[in-house]
């Protein structure tokens, strides 16, 4: 009881950390929904099939000042309606937005979630795509900035998650 009494205070500690199967469950969920930027532009830069498609769920301006090569453009409120020309219902999707700040891939990964589609959401959206410097498509061609370095490692191919 001493360590309740110690982190009663504690904001961190005030609801204790769950136990360890419920964490391992938790985070095991997280990860079948969630895939981040680094690991979706390994899978694309691989050479071969990465076995998911990337859909970006912007607007069509948005579309045109920038998206990840190679992804299919399909904005949110139009999944319902042009998911089935659009896609395979057999080839898991990987959806993105603008950001952390937006849920537009949130809502399009649930609208194809609805539509039997097998779906992740990409985390950090476009946004993280171009601070940790990979190279991306504009209505005037490819583009590519540097990797911010609050956000990527900048001497090193990875981050060693």
């Amino acid at each position: 009881m001493a360590s309740q009494t110690r982190t009663t205070g504690n904001p961190v500690l005030r609801v204790p950390p769950a136990s360890p199967a419920a964490a391992a469950a938790y985070f095991g969920a997280s990860l079948a929904f969630h895939a981040d930027v680094s690991d979706v532009a390994t899978a694309l830069e691989s050479g071969g099939d990465p076995g998911f498609v990337v859909l970006d769920s912007r607007s069509t301006a948005s579309w045109d000042q920038g998206h990840v090569p190679g992804a299919v453009h399909l904005p949110t409120a139009l999944v319902a309606e042009q998911a089935a020309g659009l896609l395979d219902p057999a080839v898991p999707v990987v959806t993105y937005c603008w950001g952390p700040g937006c849920n537009g891939a949130t809502r399009a990964a649930l609208a194809l979630a609805e539509l039997g589609y097998q779906v992740k959401e990409m985390l950090g959206g476009f946004e993280y795509w171009v601070r940790e410097g990979f190279a991306f498509e504009t209505g005037e061609g490819p583009r590519r900035r540097p990797a911010d370095p609050l956000t990527a490692p900048v001497d090193a191919d990875d981050c060693g998650c």
